[in-house]
Protein backbone atom coordinates (compact mmCIF):
# COMPACT_ATOMS: atom_id res chain seq x y z
CA UNK A 1 0.00 0.00 0.00
CA UNK A 2 1.10 3.44 -0.71
CA UNK A 3 1.86 5.88 1.87
CA UNK A 4 -1.29 7.74 1.42
CA UNK A 5 -3.77 5.14 1.28
CA UNK A 6 -2.71 4.28 4.49
CA UNK A 7 -5.55 4.93 7.19
CA UNK A 8 -4.06 6.51 10.11
CA UNK A 9 -6.04 6.76 13.43
CA UNK A 10 -6.87 9.63 15.38
CA UNK A 11 -8.82 8.84 18.07
CA UNK A 12 -10.63 5.73 19.54
CA UNK A 13 -13.87 5.74 21.96
CA UNK A 14 -12.41 3.54 24.86
CA UNK A 15 -15.88 4.19 26.75
CA UNK A 16 -18.36 3.03 24.15
CA UNK A 17 -16.53 -0.67 24.19
CA UNK A 18 -16.80 -0.80 28.29
CA UNK A 19 -20.38 0.95 27.88
CA UNK A 20 -21.91 -1.13 25.03
CA UNK A 21 -22.61 -4.08 23.62
CA UNK A 22 -21.07 -3.11 19.64
CA UNK A 23 -22.21 -4.51 16.02
CA UNK A 24 -22.26 -3.16 13.11
CA UNK A 25 -19.91 -1.63 11.94
CA UNK A 26 -20.06 1.35 9.67
CA UNK A 27 -17.62 3.91 8.38
CA UNK A 28 -18.77 7.60 7.46
CA UNK A 29 -17.53 10.30 6.43
CA UNK A 30 -17.87 13.74 8.32
CA UNK A 31 -18.53 17.41 7.19
CA UNK A 32 -15.89 19.65 8.67
CA UNK A 33 -14.53 22.90 8.10
CA UNK A 34 -10.96 23.89 7.66
CA UNK A 35 -10.02 24.65 10.97
CA UNK A 36 -11.65 21.45 12.26
CA UNK A 37 -9.97 19.33 10.25
CA UNK A 38 -6.53 20.98 11.61
CA UNK A 39 -7.51 20.19 14.98
CA UNK A 40 -8.25 16.92 14.35
CA UNK A 41 -4.68 16.34 12.77
CA UNK A 42 -3.38 17.85 16.52
CA UNK A 43 -5.10 15.17 18.13
CA UNK A 44 -7.64 17.69 19.84
CA UNK A 45 -10.79 15.18 19.72
CA UNK A 46 -13.23 13.80 22.35
CA UNK A 47 -15.48 11.14 22.33
CA UNK A 48 -17.17 11.65 25.57
CA UNK A 49 -21.33 11.20 25.29
CA UNK A 50 -21.09 11.54 21.53
CA UNK A 51 -23.73 9.94 20.03
CA UNK A 52 -25.70 9.93 16.15
CA UNK A 53 -29.10 11.28 15.88
CA UNK A 54 -31.08 10.39 12.66
CA UNK A 55 -33.60 14.17 12.07
CA UNK A 56 -34.93 14.63 8.46
CA UNK A 57 -32.91 11.55 6.31
CA UNK A 58 -29.71 12.77 7.56
CA UNK A 59 -27.31 11.13 9.95
CA UNK A 60 -25.87 13.85 13.02
CA UNK A 61 -22.95 13.33 15.57
CA UNK A 62 -23.69 15.20 18.05
CA UNK A 63 -21.76 16.14 21.39
CA UNK A 64 -18.30 15.67 19.41
CA UNK A 65 -15.68 17.53 20.95
CA UNK A 66 -12.94 18.85 18.71
CA UNK A 67 -11.44 21.69 20.68
CA UNK A 68 -11.25 25.03 18.50
CA UNK A 69 -8.08 25.41 16.23
CA UNK A 70 -5.99 28.21 17.66
CA UNK A 71 -4.86 30.19 14.02
CA UNK A 72 -8.26 29.34 12.99
CA UNK A 73 -8.65 33.57 12.13
CA UNK A 74 -11.50 35.64 12.76
CA UNK A 75 -14.55 33.54 12.76
CA UNK A 76 -15.23 31.39 16.22
CA UNK A 77 -16.03 28.04 15.99
CA UNK A 78 -18.28 26.14 17.87
CA UNK A 79 -16.45 23.00 19.92
CA UNK A 80 -19.62 20.77 20.11
CA UNK A 81 -21.48 21.98 17.08
CA UNK A 82 -23.56 19.15 16.15
CA UNK A 83 -21.89 17.54 12.71
CA UNK A 84 -23.68 15.97 9.22
CA UNK A 85 -22.01 12.12 8.53
CA UNK A 86 -22.06 11.15 4.98
CA UNK A 87 -23.78 7.93 4.21
CA UNK A 88 -25.43 6.32 1.91
CA UNK A 89 -29.58 6.59 2.55
CA UNK A 90 -30.27 2.99 2.57
CA UNK A 91 -27.65 2.82 5.54
CA UNK A 92 -29.51 6.03 7.31
CA UNK A 93 -32.58 3.84 6.90
CA UNK A 94 -31.23 0.64 8.48
CA UNK A 95 -29.46 2.60 11.29
CA UNK A 96 -32.93 4.73 11.99
CA UNK A 97 -34.68 1.70 12.71
CA UNK A 98 -32.55 -0.46 14.25
CA UNK A 99 -31.32 2.62 16.94
CA UNK A 100 -35.42 3.23 16.94
CA UNK A 101 -35.82 -0.07 18.92
CA UNK A 102 -35.29 -0.15 22.55
CA UNK A 103 -31.93 -0.35 24.38
CA UNK A 104 -30.06 0.50 21.06
CA UNK A 105 -27.83 3.77 19.90
CA UNK A 106 -25.70 4.46 17.38
CA UNK A 107 -22.12 5.16 18.60
CA UNK A 108 -18.80 6.96 17.16
CA UNK A 109 -16.06 4.30 18.06
CA UNK A 110 -13.17 5.73 15.87
CA UNK A 111 -11.98 8.49 13.97
CA UNK A 112 -9.03 8.08 11.41
CA UNK A 113 -7.86 9.59 7.81
CA UNK A 114 -8.13 7.28 4.84
CA UNK A 115 -7.00 8.87 1.30
CA UNK A 116 -6.23 12.09 3.43
CA UNK A 117 -9.95 12.12 4.17
CA UNK A 118 -11.29 12.34 8.03
CA UNK A 119 -13.79 8.94 8.53
CA UNK A 120 -15.46 7.73 11.80
CA UNK A 121 -16.48 4.32 12.51
CA UNK A 122 -20.18 4.10 13.90
CA UNK A 123 -21.43 1.20 15.73
CA UNK A 124 -24.84 0.14 16.86
CA UNK A 125 -24.79 -0.51 20.51
CA UNK A 126 -26.60 -1.98 23.12
CA UNK A 127 -26.38 -0.67 26.93
CA UNK A 128 -24.82 -3.35 29.10
CA UNK A 129 -25.56 -3.62 32.60
CA UNK A 130 -23.93 -3.56 35.70
CA UNK A 131 -23.29 -7.55 36.00
CA UNK A 132 -22.01 -7.73 32.36
CA UNK A 133 -19.28 -4.89 33.03
CA UNK A 134 -18.09 -6.99 36.22
CA UNK A 135 -18.48 -10.43 34.18
CA UNK A 136 -16.36 -8.41 31.47
CA UNK A 137 -13.37 -7.42 33.71
CA UNK A 138 -13.59 -10.61 35.36
CA UNK A 139 -13.01 -12.31 31.97
CA UNK A 140 -10.11 -10.04 30.94
CA UNK A 141 -8.56 -10.55 34.64
CA UNK A 142 -8.77 -14.59 33.84
CA UNK A 143 -7.17 -13.58 30.30
CA UNK A 144 -4.06 -11.88 31.78
CA UNK A 145 -3.76 -14.68 34.23
CA UNK A 146 -3.67 -17.10 31.71
CA UNK A 147 -1.25 -14.98 29.45
CA UNK A 148 1.42 -14.84 32.95
CA UNK A 149 0.94 -18.93 33.20
CA UNK A 150 1.64 -19.62 29.43
CA UNK A 151 5.03 -17.17 29.56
Amino acid sequence: MSKNKESSSIAVNKKARHLYNLSDFIEAGISLTGPEVKSIRAGKVNFIDSYVDFKNGEAWLLSLHIAPYSNAGYAPQDPSRPRRLLLHSREIAKLAAQSAQKGLTVVPVKMYFKNHRVKVEIALGQGKKLHDHRETLKRRAEERDMEREVR
